[in-house]
């Protein structure tokens, strides 16, 4: 069996950040701790002292990044504030991100600075675009509505409350002059796709603009198990990797032209998941195939789970608040049964025939993500799509066309007509699927169910893993 060594060090790292997530520690201790393992662990080159050493760190980096208010609650203030993202439509109502820059109390003249996000949910009569830098006065209320869960996972992602505005609420608004190359790009989607539903995913799909998703058009995805593909995820991180690496292969017959090939296809991951906002998902997916890429430049061998605990470590310690992000969970979940148990089952199915194997390998992998993401999607989200189990054959390759036609109508607009033929195919999928009884079973995991799931997932593949490397070894003649 390999040695994971980053997988070592992932767990004790991740189980500090869940313990600081629950219990505040005085910072002179955080200190005395971290300094005591240290020594221990160099001095007496012990494991336990190691572990404790990165536990004592996922805690103080939780500490560290925690969020803190700096705005006044149920209090009537003028806000200085930017939308962050594209708004989404809500039936008669919008929402989208905002962030306090400033605010002040009626009659004062200090203005506070601040750097809180909250939720913005407008009427009708306020149009905002993404980038806009308003000013409006009202009242920021505690986050409410949808699940416990959902509250908790909007705090970690530093929201302190919601703001409700209406056009006799706005002061001043006005478009910020340099937006960032997410907003351009999806400002630029939306000029050149049509406004329907085929423009709506192929737009959600390529830059994470999901402002022209409708409420019926997310539903029909969640039941029939596609929404996932309306969120940009490691699936169209990796299709952009492999795109890359295909149209630059001629590199290669240059002098060190594989160097510049694997530099210029890195760049080109990276772009994409800038242009999409970098979403946890796609970062991961990112970090990845760049250390596929290094492993394949200095020709060393690439361990898919060290290299998928190595982007846990590093996201984690930049932003530990991921670690209870639905997204976050969904990606690395899917990943991680992929390499355990989606690899070695291709391997036992493969046979001569590279079309069979291709198709073998979609449901394979497709089945082993959905299942072992069910448990997370159903304490998330209070569904089970039974569906998706069946749909991956023929959804992969549509969202494959639809990423890489979106990518490539950036720069050639035409080629977005492709992308939404395909788009427009895969919402014919998810309606037929959403309408058909039983694809979806609506039941809700509770969070001891959930672990417990995941404890037995974990155990199974241990026990399962150490079986095979028994059997694998040789005795020497």
């Amino acid at each position: 069996m390999k040695s994971l060594p980053m997988v070592k060090l992932l767990l004790p790292f991740a189980a500090g950040i869940v313990l600081g997530e629950h219990f505040a520690l005085p910072w002179w201790f955080v200190a005395a701790a971290f300094s005591l393992c240290g020594v221990l662990a160099l001095l007496l080159r012990s494991g336990a002292a190691l572990a404790a050493l990165l536990v004592v760190t996922g805690w103080g980096v939780c500490q560290f990044h925690a969020p803190e208010r700096t705005v006044p609650l149920e209090t009537m203030c003028l806000w200085q504030m930017q939308v962050e993202g594209m708004p989404a439509g809500r039936g008669r109502y919008s929402s989208a991100d905002g962030v306090i820059r400033a605010w002040r109390l009626p009659g004062r003249t200090q203005w506070h600075t601040a750097a809180d996000r909250v939720v913005l949910r407008t009427d009708s009569t306020v149009v905002l675009s993404g980038g806009d830098r308003i000013l409006c006065w009202g009242r920021v209320g505690a986050l409410r509505g949808g699940s416990e869960s959902y509250r908790r996972l909007m705090a970690r992602r530093g929201f302190v409350g919601s703001l409700y505005l209406s056009s006799r609420r706005v002061l001043e608004s006005g478009a910020n002059a340099d937006p960032g190359l997410h907003l351009r790009a999806a400002a630029r989607m939306k000029r050149i796709c049509s406004p329907d539903d085929a423009g709506a995913v192929l737009r959600a799909m390529t830059v994470a603009d999901r402002s022209g998703l409708t409420p019926r058009l997310r539903a029909a995805w969640s039941r029939s198990g596609m929404s996932h593909l309306l969120a940009v995820s490691g699936l169209h991180t990796g299709l952009v990797f492999l795109l890359a690496n295909l149209a630059l292969r001629w590199l290669a017959l240059l002098r060190r032209g594989h160097l510049v090939r694997d530099a210029l296809a890195v760049g080109a991951v990276w772009l994409y998941v800038a242009t999409a906002g970098f979403p946890p998902s796609a970062v991961r997916a990112a970090v990845m195939c760049t250390l596929l890429q290094a492993a394949l430049a200095v020709g060393s061998e690439y361990v898919g789970l060290n290299a998928l605990a190595a982007a846990a470590f590093g996201m984690l310690l930049w932003n530990p608040a991921w670690i209870g992000d639905i997204g976050f969970q969904l990606s690395f979940v899917a990943v991680a049964a992929i390499l355990l148990w989606a690899v070695p089952l291709c391997r036992r199915l493969h046979g001569r025939h590279r079309v069979l194997n291709a198709l073998t390998d979609t449901v394979a992998v497709g089945a082993v993500a959905t299942l072992a993401t069910a448990p997370l999607v159903s304490h998330a989200f209070g569904v089970v799509p039974v569906a998706g189990l069946l749909l991956n054959p023929a959804v992969i390759p549509l969202a494959g066309i639809v990423v890489l036609c979106g990518v490539a109508g950036l720069f050639v607009p035409e080629i977005c007509r492709a992308g939404e033929g395909a788009a427009d195919l895969l919402d014919l999928l998810a309606r037929t699927t959403a309408s058909v009884p039983g694809a979806a079973v609506e039941y809700a995991l509770s969070t001891r169910a959930t672990v417990a799931c995941y404890v037995f997932f974990v155990i199974a593949t241990a026990v399962l893993r150490h079986a095979a490397a028994k059997k694998n070894v040789h005795l020497p003649s």
